[in-house]
């Protein structure tokens, strides 16, 4: 007779207000993260001929699209606008409400798509540092992408990067950090993950049409406002199922080498 594995918590699920302390090194990690990132900017030059890459595959692929769909709304400035905010801002507040409802509800879940989070942040910097994308808003004029951050109204700064044939120009370099973190778009592969994260959890029918909604409208938000190319979602996709697919292994090939508990007969 086999005893079920009991339920896994996180570790400092076990203390009280632990979950403070899961915090702190949470945002500590995405801090170092962040850090990182711009550490690992790569060369304006390979950025640049990246994006000619890109552009060429897409259009193989019939993928290059993101002119069209940024032209069809440059006469809307509510909807470039609400895209600069949707931006900036649901990128880091979903993942958040995710990690506190599955710490809150589902504790095991919670370390699975925890881990799977880490495993993505370490792929991205590894990617951020191999392959310097320019986003569209980077491309040289006769792209014709807009940058609707300087453009239009956000919460950021609105300022507009200075690019002379594609490359920015070393004070913009300094003053917005890592330019080319383009590929992959974390932006479509966090949102994904919360999707993914929260939806067995969550009952109520319109928080989970919320919660599928969201990376649909984080897809639609990279590409008004030329921060991504339609690739770098896929490559968002990409590293998600990847990262879920390593925390997986790890995990199961946790539990072949663990011992089963021995039974004692009553």
């Amino acid at each position: 007779m086999r005893i079920p594995a009991p339920t896994r918590r996180p570790v400092l699920g076990r203390v009280r207000y632990g979950w403070i302390l899961e915090a702190v090194i949470g945002i500590v990690l995405y801090l170092l993260y962040d850090e990182l990132r711009s550490a690992v900017s790569g060369s304006a030059r390979a950025a640049l001929h990246h994006g000619f890459d890109v552009v060429r595959w897409e259009r193989a692929v019939g993928l290059y699209q993101e002119y069209r769909v940024q032209q069809a709304f440059l006469d809307a400035p509510v909807v470039l606008s609400l895209a600069n905010i949707y931006y900036g801002t649901v990128h880091f507040i979903m993942p958040v409400v995710a990690l506190v409802m599955l710490w809150r509800r589902a504790p095991e879940r919670y370390l699975r798509w925890r881990n799977t989070l880490l495993v993505m942040l370490t792929i991205a910097l590894v990617m951020f540092w191999l392959y310097p994308l320019n986003p569209p808003r980077l491309m040289p004029a006769r792209y014709g992408f807009v940058d609707t951050a300087a453009e239009y109204f956000n919460f950021g700064p609105q300022q507009r990067i200075v690019v002379v044939h594609g490359i920015p120009t070393a004070a913009s370099r300094a003053a917005f950090g890592n330019l080319f973190a383009a590929m992959p778009s974390l932006h479509v592969g966090w949102s994904t993950w919360s999707a993914l994260a929260l939806l067995p959890v969550v009952r109520r029918r319109w928080v989970r049409v919320l919660i599928v909604v969201d990376p649909v409208l984080t897809v639609f938000a990279i590409v008004v406002t030329g921060n991504h190319w339609i690739l770098d979602a896929v490559g968002g996709w990409i590293v998600l199922f990847v990262s879920w697919l390593i925390v997986v292994g790890l995990a199961s090939t946790r539990d072949r080498l663990r011992p089963a508990p021995r039974v004692t007969p009553g």
